[in-house]
């Protein structure tokens, strides 16, 4: 069959401007200049007969040509990435760039520590791994991957959140359990923290980063699920919006902070953080890696779910078994 298309670089600055909705920032990802988005679009309006974009003064906008052809070529584009990467898997190891984003203090405290596993086994792949809030549902005004995740470059998203991305390959990692941690010499300090109603006399430390309440228990239900509805007022305290700095507080001996147990492992085996009390509670979210369909079959996106699943698990058991 002969396929009457217009030229792919014209496609590729189509489809990289309409996700972006700039010619500049096409130009950027594509390394040409503005001007020759620009004329690859005229050449492709010309060719077609249609308008692909209303230029407008400070901004662009599809018209209902454009948004009818955007998908197909998305869709079209990924299709050629895959069929390249896997000519490029039976050819030798799988390898390349694979572009990961982690809300951070998964990324600061779960994925590095491992990571040097990973890189013992597939030296090949450059692993760029950035972390942002806008990795957690709510966070920033975002709601879910959408146009991060339709690059030139495989990417993944590891996300906190219900999981709901329609269009997506969605799967769950792990929903955290939530427990109160502090520094050991809480336990034998002037009012020591023997059971839960000594909570009245330290410090509740918040982490406020997850701003959908819904998705990370609260101090007033854990109090709650311990026994303890009255007597502890939860509104006062400590309250960080970096887990990192909740963490580091609660180690510091500033109070007790409500922490999902996989972030401070670490700190609960080698003794700097103790958990004094049995009862957690689990998140309605969990952390999900999310991609593209056609992503997924990528050798360097196969090989990073493999390992990232197993380390899920691995992590899973050594936490039963320390009883954390």
């Amino acid at each position: 069959m002969a396929y009457r298309l217009p030229p792919l670089n014209a496609l590729r600055a189509f489809e990289a401007a309409a996700r972006h909705l700039s010619f500049k920032h096409a130009a950027e990802e594509l390394s040409v200049t503005p001007t020759a988005i620009s004329h690859q679009i005229r050449g492709l309006e010309e060719a077609l007969g249609v308008p692909l974009f209303r230029r407008l003064t400070r901004a662009l906008e599809l018209t209902p040509e454009g948004e009818a052809m955007l998908p197909k070529i998305t869709a079209g584009l990924d299709c050629f990435a895959a069929g390249v990467e896997k000519v490029r898997e039976m050819a030798g190891t799988p390898g390349g760039r694979l572009d990961v984003i982690a809300p951070p203090s998964f990324a600061s405290r779960w994925l590095v520590p491992r990571l040097h596993r990973f890189y013992a086994d597939h030296p090949a792949v450059e692993l760029h791994l950035a972390s942002a809030l806008r990795a957690i549902d709510g966070s920033a005004g975002r709601d879910g991957p959408g146009e991060d995740l339709r690059g030139e470059r495989p990417q993944l998203w590891i996300r906190f959140g219900a999981g709901r991305y329609p269009g997506f390959r969605t799967e769950l990692l792990f929903r955290p359990g939530y427990t109160p941690v502090c520094s050991p010499r809480l336990l034998h300090a002037r009012t020591p923290l023997k059971e839960a109603a000594d909570l009245r006399f330290h410090n509740l430390i918040h982490d406020d980063t997850i701003l959908d309440l819904r998705e990370r228990p609260s101090w007033a239900e854990w109090l709650k699920a311990a026994g303890l509805e009255e007597g502890i007022g939860t509104r006062g305290g400590l309250h960080f919006t970096d887990p990192a700095l909740a963490i580091a507080a609660a180690m510091d001996g500033l109070g007790v902070a409500l922490v999902p147990k996989p972030m401070v492992s670490a700190e609960l085996a080698d003794g700097r953080l103790v958990a004094p009390f049995d009862v957690a509670l689990a998140s309605s979210a969990g952390y999900h890696l999310v991609m593209q369909h056609s992503a997924a079959e990528l050798p360097a996106v196969k090989v990073f779910r493999e390992w990232l699943l197993n380390e899920v698990h691995a992590d899973a058991i050594a936490m039963e078994g320390a009883g954390f």
